[in-house]
Formats: structure tokens, sequence, C-alpha cells
């Protein structure tokens, strides 16, 4: 996919930014992976709650009420996400980083593929499909490990080695806080970036929506790199809307040129 003409002036501007910034940091949401094929969540006639309803299977109630229900739909998600791969716009934020171009990735995501692109310094504030723990004893279980349980339980529910209670994703479920250390690290790294790169996220989920506001407000500046509209695009200084891999990749080249 091409970068329109319109398009182009502003990643030169983008790139401008970025060269000059001390500290540019990215922010990723569901729209980074869904050139990998893993559908985002709110897109109208594709997106993932679309088809399901959050409360029913994604909520810490539902967990705790209905396990089987529960690891009904996440056997489904588990086994979408096995074989995903990162893309151009997870690989050029790792070209990035090692190019001493980006401090960070803050990540909305759950689906490891930045950790399978190789960024380095990464923030996953929703947590991470990486492993599953047991809210009884806290025994952590990796997630091929997993995989082999879901596939032997007659009721398809994972159950700790230790005490046998049912496994939970260490992902954050509707109804939970998220991760203490993982969001105090994020707001330092926003609060300290002078450029935030918002990128496939509609900015929307509280607590992580108002990131870029601490970036704002500590006198860095803004750019959303997304197709859909966000509640921020009259604050950014840079507002694409084109294919995230295009943009990335186009962003890329304009640093190395």
């Amino acid at each position: 996919m091409t970068v329109g003409a319109a398009t182009r002036s502003d990643l030169v501007h983008l790139a401008e930014l970025a060269r000059g910034a001390r500290s540019v940091v990215a922010l990723t949401g569901a729209g980074i992976s869904v050139p990998s094929g893993i559908p985002d969540f709110r897109t109208p006639g594709s997106g993932l709650w679309g088809r399901v309803d959050p409360m029913q299977v994604a909520h810490i109630d539902a967990f705790r009420s209905d396990p089987a229900r529960f690891w009904g739909f996440y056997a489904e998600r588990f086994a979408a996400l096995e074989h995903k791969l990162p893309n151009g716009a997870h690989r050029a934020l790792v070209a990035m980083e090692q190019a001493g171009m980006l401090d960070a990735v803050i990540t909305q995501n759950v689906d490891m593929l930045h950790r399978k692109a190789g960024t380095g310094e990464l923030v996953e504030v929703h947590g991470s499909i990486a492993t599953c723990s047991c809210p009884s004893c806290g025994e952590r279980t990796a997630l091929e490990a997993v995989r082999v349980r879901l596939a032997a339980e007659p009721d398809g529910v994972p159950r700790c080695g230790r005490c046998s209670a049912p496994l939970k994703p260490d992902v954050v479920l509707f109804g939970e806080m998220l991760p203490v250390e993982a969001i105090e690290r994020a707001q330092a790294l926003c609060q300290g970036a002078e450029l935030l790169l918002c990128i496939g996220s509609s900015l929307e989920v509280q607590p992580v929506a108002g990131l870029p506001l601490l970036t704002l407000r500590a006198g860095g500046r803004v750019a959303i790199i997304t197709q859909g509209p966000t509640p921020l695009d009259e604050l950014a200084s840079v507002r694409l809307r084109g294919d995230v891999v295009a943009e990335l990749e186009a962003l890329l080249a304009a640093l190395a040129a």
C-alpha cells in the first residue's frame, strides 16, 4: 500500500520531530497487529467484541463463576494467536529502537508480537498470553504447558499443577486493575517523552488513553498513526491515517534519508 502525497509531507515533519526529540516512545494498540491477521476489538463488522460480549467471556467474574465458559473463549483465542507473526510495523519499531531512535514500546496488546519481533524495552500494560497463573497458590505456567493442559482436560479448563485450581491467563481482564509496575513505568516513559507515537490505538480505554496527555502536559508532542478516529486527534502534532505498516516503513525510510 502506498503513502499518499499529503501523508508524505506529514511523514517528513514526523521524521524531523523524531530526529529532534531526546526521547521517543511508542504506544501501540490492537491496530498494529491487524496486518498480522489478528482482528481488533471495536471495528464494526470485524471487531472481536462485535461477535462476543466481553462481559460474558473476558471479565474476571466470568472466570471465577464459569471457568469452562471462560476458557471456551480463551482456548479459541490462544489457538488464533499461536502462529501469528510480527508484521512490518512491529519490525519498523525494532529497527528504530536498534538505531537509537526509540526508547521503548508501551503496548496494550497481549499477543506477544512485539516480543517476537525483538523489541528490547517493552511494557505490556495489559499483560501477555505468554504465561498463566494460579489465583489460589500463585504458580505460573508457560504458554506451551497451558496448551497441553487445555487439550488434556475433559472440560477444557487448564489447571494448576500444584493445587488443581483453574489457571488464569496473565492478561488484564475486564474488572481488573492494570499491573502497578507496568502502568507506573508507562507513565514515567510518557512523561519523559518529547515525542509519543500512538500507533493503532483508538485511545478510548482508560487508563492507557490518558498516557498521551501526560506527554502533552510535560511539554512533549504526540503523533497519532491509526486509521480510525481518536478523542485526541485535535491535539496531535502529526495525524496519519494510512495503513500502519506503510506509514511506519515510510517513517523509517524518512529517518534513514
